[in-house]
């Protein structure tokens, strides 16, 4: 039976509870304890398995955990209940038992090496360990990132200690409870905290008692996190990222005009724009029988219809300031007749498309914000954005098949890390390596047996 509200597991549940070195140091000790006694003597099927019941769970309308996420306060989730329901769909939908496993063949070869040694073509015989304790250090806009740490320690057989921004680990948690309910047992191997970053007292306890700590964060919380860490520890940061959708000149001939519309609008509204696969720019190829202008003007319609069925909802402090600025930028600039024209929701800033002659790359407020520029072909692209070229995530292409492929090859070659089909630049599979590095084999370690 489900309680009508959560239970009171995590140290996040405890409202006003000191969090003191002494606590946290405890508390990943007792993790280790609990996970050596249960989890670590689990099965790749038992693990798998569960995961894939949560999924099952979180993406039933009438699952009480789910319908508790949706219902609360947009300033506790970040986002509106339409637009939050829409991507635990997208996440949970990939938490199937076959990609799973696909994951584990991906990072392992073999997946039993989580669990015993393996032989190797060269007879030697190999097996991977997972991080005793494993920290997360939890972004603060968007959970899907932590629902898959999460996933991906439970497949390691690691204890897991998730630190959460001040105010952002509802989701978090309510994730945390459900699978206290699926699988307590596992549970018990996860604790849920929250805290201002640079708390000294917790986090110093917390980085003395992790084998390994995950952050995903700006640039300057990943690099604080890695002077304080002490050379053995490892750390997995992910920093800021930026992404950029392309348009190839016959992809409207080829999918039909409406079709890519709607996609570059699936990349603009996915949890609001935040997070590192997000378009900025939609750059769309010229001399095609779909001209760029004439893309904006449409995507504009897109957004203004999107609007009324998955509102955008309240966005943060200072967010609105800067879409109103960057609007007044480009007024001025479309008045002037400088080579840009600006489309707008009315009475709001739930919705901003720019169109502008200028190519270089521009960063967007957020918040369904989106420049659209025109280009020749993907190697002007190349050439525009050499300077942001280590700071590229996803690149999201509209085009036939056989043109992906040749888009994507100098992308690659380039650096590109992730490319996919736009619409889909905000919905990675499981199994994607973020900022191109394996998603587990950044966190174990692997022993080998060798034989006379």
């Amino acid at each position: 039976p489900m309680p009508e509200q959560p239970l009171d597991y995590f140290l996040a549940d405890k409202q006003g509870a000191e969090l003191t070195h002494s606590l946290i140091a405890e508390a990943s000790q007792t993790l280790r304890r609990n996970c050596n006694e249960y989890l670590a003597t689990l099965g790749n099927e038992q693990i798998i398995f569960k995961l894939a019941e949560l999924a099952n769970l979180w993406r039933s309308p009438d699952y009480p955990l789910r319908q508790m996420a949706l219902d609360a306060d947009p300033e506790e989730t970040g986002f509106p209940r339409e637009v939050l329901a829409a991507g635990l769909d997208a996440c949970f939908a990939d938490w199937t038992q076959e990609k799973f496993f696909m994951l584990l063949t991906q990072e392992f070869g073999d997946p039993t090496r989580l669990q015993s040694f393996a032989s190797q073509p060269n007879r030697t015989f190999s097996m991977v360990n997972g991080p005793q304790l494993i920290a997360h250090i939890a972004p603060g806009n968007l959970p899907v990132p932590v629902f898959q740490s999460i996933s991906f320690g439970l497949l390691l057989r690691s204890a897991q200690f998730v630190k959460c921004a001040s105010g952002k680990s509802l989701l978090p948690r309510l994730f945390g409870h459900s699978l206290h309910f699926v699988e307590p047992g596992m549970a018990a191997a996860l604790e849920i905290a929250e805290w201002d970053g640079g708390n000294e007292p917790p986090e110093s306890a917390l980085f003395a008692e992790a084998d390994c700590v995950t952050v995903n964060g700006s640039d300057k919380t990943v690099e604080s996190i890695r002077q304080r860490l002490p050379l053995a520890k490892r750390l997995a940061g992910y920093g800021h990222r930026v992404s950029f959708g392309y348009v190839e000149k016959q992809a409207n001939e080829v999918m039909g005009t409406q079709t890519v519309i709607s996609h570059a609008a699936d990349d603009v509204v996915a949890w609001n724009q935040h997070g590192c696969l997000s378009p900025h720019v939609i750059y769309v190829e010229e001399n095609g029988s779909l001209n760029p202008a004439r893309f904006a003007e449409m995507l504009a319609g897109e957004l203004e219809a999107r609007n009324e069925t998955m509102p955008r909802g309240p966005s943060s402090t200072g967010e609105p300031a800067a879409i109103s600025t960057a609007r007044r930028f480009y007024k001025i600039r479309a008045a002037n007749n400088a080579g840009a024209a600006l489309w707008e929701s009315e009475d709001s800033t739930d919705w901003t498309v720019v169109h502008e002659d200028e190519r270089q790359f521009q960063t967007s407020p957020l918040n369904r914000f989106i420049f659209v520029k025109p280009i020749e072909h993907i190697d002007e692209v190349l050439h525009v954005l050499e300077p942001i070229r280590q700071s590229v995530s996803t690149v999201g292409l509209a085009a036939s098949e056989a043109r992906m492929r040749d888009l994507a090859l100098p992308l690659a070659r380039w650096g590109v890390p992730r490319i996919c089909p736009l619409g889909q630049m905000q919905r990675p599979p499981l199994a994607w390596r973020h900022d191109g590095r394996p998603p587990l084999g950044e966190l174990i370690r692997w022993a080998d047996l060798e034989t006379a």
